[in-house]
């Protein structure tokens, strides 16, 4: 309960933080930060996406030795 409320004071400050007219204003240096800190994160993402995706092919490439054995265990059993 205590997280809730926390969080929603700090959407609150984040919310009077960024509108034009309020005593703070921080709505331009919020866009320079996001400006800044997208492309960043859109490499990040990337690269996590990348390492996923070779760690999925070593998967199947493993789960298809696996079952190729499985297959020759099968036939030497008959």
């Amino acid at each position: 309960m205590i997280a809730l409320l926390v969080g929603l004071l700090f959407i609150g400050f984040a919310v009077f933080a960024v509108l034009p007219g309020m005593p703070l204003a921080w709505g331009d240096e919020v866009l320079a930060f996001l400006k800044g800190a997208l492309p960043v994160l859109a490499a990040f993402i990337g690269l996590i996406a990348v390492f996923i995706g070779i760690a999925d092919l070593k998967d199947r490439a493993e789960a298809k030795k696996e079952e190729a054995a499985e297959a020759k265990a099968d036939v030497k059993k008959d």
